[in-house]
């Protein structure tokens, strides 16, 4: 059974001088698409991150080796600073490496960084939309009457009031601790299922934008632990008729933001629709479960686009048709998705392949 932390007990010592070493919490993906972490001491603050050790882990434990060759290797790869700690300590996202050099499978970082290289000319921005649903140690929704339902959907989304929002406190220390750490956050709300959240991070360019996510979701993790409530990113983590969770990806190039871009904003839904099966494959487990044609979505099977459709897998907001220049929403990534795989299958469908 998990226990709340106990803060006003952790405080004091929080607040002890810790001299001039610093804690740096080295965070990776495992191999279930989860987070994982640890902590090292460094002798001073750190400025540059080339200053930082490359660490190792058991990957038998984590599904990333096994048990016979189990020594993964921890690459840092971009640095926060630590909202639980503060002072100058700091959060390290790390890449995943076999002790042969080569790239762990479930380190997807390294192969996006290729992809942003070769496209980095087209200024890649992206902006994405995080949902995700809290339940409490037992498994319930968190907030939801024991052994029943709370009433249909319609009150919950942007909500206020006793009733109507669950874990705001919780939500908003996720938001301030995103700020406090550098990461990119551009907003929250209440989504359409009650217990569901989301938060927004970008606009992020290029490898950025997974780094960004990556981490806001590991504050998340953490500071719900401190509540004792689990997150779920689990695209349909009920059944019947409440919504999903996804993902939401907003992209444009530069030749897509400046004006005329709706030109080049056509162009790249015509190769994302040619590319649909490739995307879906990469765009999270279980999805099929939420792009069912209802609820918001278009269904998994089918690609389609519109002007300010929310039931379209590519939607064209109403402004961006109007001015003729911005940026598209692709809609189908589920909640679960790996960012840094999202976000370079759309850049190599879009700047790499066929006519830039």
């Amino acid at each position: 059974m998990s226990v709340p932390y106990n803060n006003a007990l952790l405080a004091p010592y929080l607040a002890l001088p810790q001299g001039d070493k610093v804690q740096a919490e080295y965070v990776w993906i495992d191999g279930d698409n989860g987070l994982r972490s640890k902590t090292t001491t460094v002798a001073k603050k750190v400025t540059d991150i080339g200053s930082l050790r490359i660490w190792d882990f058991d990957g038998s434990s984590t599904n990333q080796a096994p048990g016979h060759d189990s020594d993964v290797y921890l690459r840092p790869a971009a640095i926060f600073k630590d909202p639980f700690r503060g002072g100058d300590n700091i959060l390290v996202m790390c890449e995943t490496y076999n002790n042969d050099g080569t790239p762990n499978k479930t380190n997807f970082r390294h192969h996006a960084a290729k992809i942003f290289e070769q496209t980095k000319e087209q200024i890649p921005w992206f902006g994405l939309e995080q949902e995700y649903t809290l339940f409490d140690v037992d498994g319930n929704p968190y907030g939801w009457p024991k052994g029943g339902f709370p009433g249909p959907q319609g009150p919950y989304y942007c909500g206020a009031g006793t009733g109507k929002v669950f874990a705001r406190d919780l939500i908003e220390a996720h938001y301030r601790a995103c700020l406090y750490a550098g990461i990119n956050i551009s907003g929250i709300n209440a989504e359409v299922m009650p217990s569901q959240w989301e938060f927004q991070v970008g606009p992020c360019e290029g490898i950025s934008m997974g780094d960004h996510l990556w981490m806001a979701r590991y504050l998340l993790v953490r500071i719900a632990e401190q509540w004792g409530v689990k997150v779920s990113f689990h695209p349909k983590p009920l059944s019947g008729d409440w919504n999903g969770a996804g993902c939401h990806t907003n992209y444009s190039t530069l030749a897509m933001r400046e004006p005329g871009g709706i030109k080049h904003i056509e162009a790249a839904i015509e190769k994302l629709g040619n590319r649909h099966n490739e995307h879906i494959a990469v765009y999270g487990e279980d999805n099929d479960m939420r792009l069912t044609g209802r609820h918001e979505t278009g269904h998994i099977g089918q690609f389609s686009s519109g002007v300010a459709n929310r039931g379209a897998s590519i939607r064209i907001p109403r402004h961006v048709a109007a001015q003729g220049y911005g940026y598209l929403e692709d809609r189908r990534p589920a909640s679960n998705i790996d960012p840094y795989r999202v976000t370079s299958i759309i850049v190599e469908t879009t700047c790499l392949i066929g006519d830039n």
